[in-house]
């Protein structure tokens, strides 16, 4: 009897700390406000359920879009950043005049940048981030979230710009210096704003007069120095140039 009645207690603590909670009969209010404190409790998966029940249930209701845009955070707590993704761009489309629309397009931008890879791999993610913290920029430029999409955008685009960087000087080691340089134009053409665009310029120089091409050498030498005058290469390329202005007075 006795351990009859120690297993029926056990039982009777367990279903007294559970998240599981009848919400038949609540009104959509109540059952949302259910759903946002297990969110808040970080109880994601039961909250998945419950907003997902919510959005079925009740299509046309004014909790529509409170349910989709916590249901999407969700998705982004438990790390499912291509399902969070997919529910934030649902809510976009779907509810253009929703309160939650700027949170919405800026955790749209995170989910992509949570799913950057690293700089060696397919960088499709990185350059939706950039696209849709773009978007959030131009749509809500007084957002206070505004100078954080900015720099993810400059993080970002400075991962891009080292991926060029690297295959131009694998290229340039392999002695394709066709191949190198069409790279390091492209760092500087597409990612002038990053660390990597003088280094691409420099390395370029270099390229041109191994080549034998001296004119051209010296007018990037001169984009060098114009371009980069606080850069730590500024004095030697500025030496450079007069080796080279030297080498064509000569001849």
């Amino acid at each position: 009897m006795q351990k009859i009645l120690i297993i029926a207690s056990v039982l009777i603590f367990v279903w007294s700390c559970s998240s599981s909670l009848d919400t038949t009969n609540m009104i959509p209010e109540e059952r949302l406000n259910y759903a946002i404190k297990l969110y808040e409790q970080e109880d994601y998966e039961d909250a998945v359920n419950e907003f997902q029940a919510l959005i079925l249930q009740y299509p046309g209701s004014t909790i529509n879009d409170d349910s989709q845009f916590y249901l999407a955070m969700s998705r982004f707590k438990r790390d499912e950043f291509i399902l969070g993704a997919f529910e934030f761009s649902k809510l976009i489309r779907n509810m253009p005049a929703s309160e939650y629309i700027p949170q919405a397009q800026f955790m749209l931008a995170e989910c992509y940048y949570e799913l950057s890879p690293n700089v060696n791999l397919d960088q499709a993610y990185s350059k939706k981030a950039i696209e849709e913290y773009q978007a959030f920029i131009d749509f809500f430029p007084l957002n206070e979230k505004v100078f954080e999409a900015e720099q993810k955008i400059k993080e970002l685009n400075n991962k891009l710009a080292k991926k060029e960087y690297d295959a131009a000087r694998i290229y340039e080691k392999l002695q394709y210096q066709n191949a190198a340089m069409k790279y390091y134009d492209s760092v500087m053409e597409i990612y002038h704003d990053t660390e990597y665009a003088p280094l691409a310029l420099y390395n370029k120089i270099f390229i041109l007069d191994k080549r034998k091409m001296t004119d051209k050498a010296l007018e990037e030498s001169n984009r060098f120095l114009d371009k980069y005058p606080d850069h730590p290469n500024f004095k030697e390329i500025q030496s450079f140039k007069n080796s080279l202005e030297k080498k064509l007075s000569a001849n």
